[in-house]
């Protein structure tokens, strides 16, 4: 593992959007609708090499979520998804959160990143919207929707016109088709909802998130 993300990691320094995509084969998309699962659920994940946690802001739970992953499991690096504002920016950010990922992008969101020291993955699923994303000096990015929005083809095409780009394609994708995706050159990581099931969680069942978590830390990449 990258010795200066390990120092990134302990001291709470700045991360790049390459370093977050880089540290495992898949960054988990969580929803958590319960403030007492959210550290029992970020230990589970760590347990099993995923320290990169993306809490989607879907629930009026999810910045105390944040905050909580925070302030008492430091091991992990706790970043908000679902990021539409600038105004979700900023507040992630007071809620101790380390990176940001959004389904789409504008401007004022990376402006607000930028501004709040926080790395971004915007979503883009077109040409021109990773044109922009790239004028405002992005090149690490997430593909979404990505089955949706064209999948592996896609990124296929992309990577001619825009072969100095990453992607992290979410959206569908799998345990079963995350290897596909990630065989890619200009696949770093994938997002994906699988490592943490409604479910799973609601039974406070967090060995099968560890073994999740392991299954998804083993996969290989090439990008």
């Amino acid at each position: 593992m990258d010795v200066t993300l390990d120092v990134n990691i302990a001291s709470g320094g700045k991360l790049t959007a390459l370093q977050v995509m880089q540290d495992a084969p898949v960054i988990p998309v969580i929803v958590l609708n319960d403030v007492s699962h959210a550290v029992p659920l970020a230990r589970a994940l760590i347990a099993g090499g995923i320290r990169m946690l993306e809490v989607t802001l879907r629930t009026p739970e999810a910045l105390a979520c944040i905050e909580a992953i925070a302030r008492h499991v430091p091991e992990a690096i706790v970043g908000a998804g679902t990021v539409r504002s600038a105004a979700d920016a900023q507040a992630c950010a007071m809620a101790g959160a380390r990176f940001v990922v959004s389904p789409g992008y504008t401007y004022a969101v990376g402006q607000a990143c930028r501004d709040a020291g926080l790395p971004l993955l915007p979503g883009v699923a077109t040409g021109s919207e990773v044109m922009a994303a790239c004028e405002d000096g992005l090149s690490e990015l997430k593909f979404f929707p990505a089955m949706q929005a064209g999948g592996l083809a896609m990124l296929k095409a992309w990577s001619g016109p825009f072969g100095d780009v990453r992607f992290c394609p979410t959206g569908g994708v799998t345990v079963a088709n995350a290897p596909e995706f990630l065989a890619l050159p200009n696949v770093v990581c994938v997002g994906g909802s699988w490592l943490t099931p409604l479910d799973t969680i609601a039974r406070g069942n967090w060995s099968h998130v560890t073994a999740l978590a392991f299954q998804a830390y083993q996969l290989v990449r090439r990008g």
